[in-house]
């Protein structure tokens, strides 16, 4: 069954969950050279990830009618307990305009992730931006347990 589409748009800016419309390449490019969580992450993975998540892209529309992927978030959920808040950005150049917390009302109010038992994510610098939504430490570290592979998208060395 595919997603349904919501839409808002907020001046020359647009967030949707449309994943026809999401720039594949500029979500991979950002991931792959950009982000600290993701470096070196090959295509196919991207094109995965994005295939089984629900997605929200940010796009631009302020130059002629084109509309340039500004940011991006995807939530892996079964929509009905749980939901991790992964690969989220927004470009330099659009920062410092409160689209960061625009996404984030965005994608918390979106209908299909209300009453999840858990909502978790994972970040290294970004902690005033979701702590303003709710998102805390962990209360019991010690319940929480996790297989980490470090550098998985680095080639393998031989």
């Amino acid at each position: 069954m595919p997603d349904s589409i919501i839409e808002e748009k907020q001046g020359s800016y647009l967030i949707s969950t449309d994943k026809s419309k999401l720039d594949i390449m500029a979500i991979h490019n950002y991931l792959s050279n950009e982000s600290y969580w993701a470096k070196h992450i090959p295509i196919r993975i991207v094109k995965n990830a994005i295939e089984h998540s629900m997605c929200f892209g940010m796009y631009d529309l302020s130059e002629n009618n084109f509309m340039k992927q500004i940011g991006f978030a995807r939530v892996i959920t079964d929509r009905a307990t749980f939901g991790y808040l992964a690969d989220v950005y927004v470009l330099d150049a659009h920062r410092k305009k409160g689209l960061s917390k625009w996404l984030m009302r965005f994608i918390l109010t979106h209908p299909e992730l209300q009453g999840l038992r858990r909502f978790s994510l994972a970040t290294q610098d970004a902690h005033g931006l979701y702590t303003q939504f709710g998102f805390k430490q962990l209360e019991q570290p010690d319940r929480m347990m996790e297989i980490k592979f470090n550098n998985a998208y680095y080639p393998a060395q031989e």
